[in-house]
């Protein structure tokens, strides 16, 4: 092999090495108010918006957890028919691959059920947050009057 081949195929191995190391991380990687703001609203918001609700405000906040003794928790918080449909996506440990909680109410009440959310999935992505929002609006039978 001559000198030329040989710098020819160090340069294409040198090439592929520092596209390796330039590929962006996940998504997921994302601190979670990044993600939240530039990936899981908008995703979140088109998906419903499929599903037929069209006047949905979603805002991305730190608040009390709702419960007796609650710390401060990031959450997304969700709301359509002029404020008569709310739900609340907590992130309990500041994390989409850590602990979440889902809840839900009705005509500006105080949830009556808040539950924990995803908590059999290892590995958390943003097409699974979204289905399994999606789902759960769905399972109380606001998204599809099944």
């Amino acid at each position: 092999m001559s000198e030329e081949e040989k710098s020819n195929q160090e340069t294409k191995a040198d090439s592929s090495a520092k596209k390796k190391e330039e590929k962006e991380p996940p998504i997921e990687d994302k601190p979670l108010p990044e993600f939240i703001k530039e990936h899981y609203e908008p995703t979140l918001k088109e998906a419903l918006t499929q599903q037929g609700i069209e006047d949905l405000e979603l805002e991305f906040k730190t608040d009390k957890f709702p419960l007796p003794g609650g710390e401060e928790c990031p959450q997304l918080v969700g709301e359509w028919d002029g404020g008569k449909r709310r739900f609340n996506v907590y992130f309990l440990d500041e994390d989409i691959s850590g602990k979440k909680a889902f809840s839900y109410s009705a005509t500006d009440a105080p949830p009556s059920t808040i539950e924990s959310f995803m908590i059999d999935e290892r590995k958390v992505n943003l097409d699974l947050l979204v289905m399994y929002t999606v789902q759960r609006l769905n399972g109380q039978k606001w998204i599809d009057r099944n």
